[in-house]
């Protein structure tokens, strides 16, 4: 069972909230997926029930394969938050890591077709993978860097003033809508470079120069 944990392995002794991600806030991702730039964030949700941990194999299911990759800069809530400031969000804000928004890319692309909901493509069981977080004190979220290798090879790298939203702005706008909870996690969205999952991979996840998880995928049913 998941449960937040510090890059020391303690327990960060908060429960397991949803996780309220952004897509679209890189110029090139949008790009290389063909999508507009937002005119506001793109917000959606995943659930408790979706965020495993790295502390063990990644199972890739074969029934909803293919699978797709998305690093994103994680941040960990302490505080509730509703209509939150700059300075409340920054109150709030009590770990950082890297997560992986894992994507069922075909299936996205047949619900936006249809105009539908992107739950099935994006929510399902095991399609946030979180690392341990850092402690927030002291990290510049205008200017933090992260990454993902896959095999050795540098796959993704994100840094934070590069984003069209930045994270303690995307924040406060998203309080206007979903009120966050201690123990909520709120993913910033991902850099160009994203692709699929396949069985066998070996996967880095880093922290400007800290690595924070490194796992492997297996195929599962």
């Amino acid at each position: 069972m998941y449960s937040h944990q510090w890059v020391d392995g303690k327990d960060a002794g908060l429960p397991t909230g949803k996780a309220v991600c952004i897509g679209r806030n890189y110029v090139e991702h949008a790009k290389e997926l063909d999508n507009p730039i937002p005119d506001e964030p793109v917000l959606f949700i995943k659930p408790a029930t979706s965020i495993v941990s790295t502390d063990s194999s990644l199972a890739l299911s074969e029934r909803l394969a293919p699978i797709h990759y998305e690093a994103e800069l994680s941040v960990l809530i302490g505080k509730p938050l509703t209509k939150a400031t700059a300075e409340e969000v920054l109150d709030a804000i009590v770990g950082v890591g890297v997560a992986l928004d894992l994507t069922r890319r075909e299936a996205q692309s047949k619900l936006k077709e249809k105009g539908l909901p992107w739950e099935l493509a994006k929510a399902f069981d095991a399609s946030c993978v979180q690392s341990q977080f850092v402690p927030f004190e002291g990290i510049d979220l205008a200017a933090t860097t992260y990454g993902l290798d896959i095999n050795g090879e540098p796959t993704q790298r994100g840094d934070t003033s590069l984003m069209i939203n930045p994270v303690v702005d995307l924040i406060c706008h998203l309080t206007q809508y979903f009120t966050l909870v201690p123990g909520d996690t709120v993913l910033t969205g991902t850099p160009k470079g994203v692709g699929k999952l396949a069985d066998g991979d070996a996967l880095t996840l880093t922290l400007a120069d800290e690595v924070l998880a490194e796992f492997s995928c297996i195929s599962a049913p």
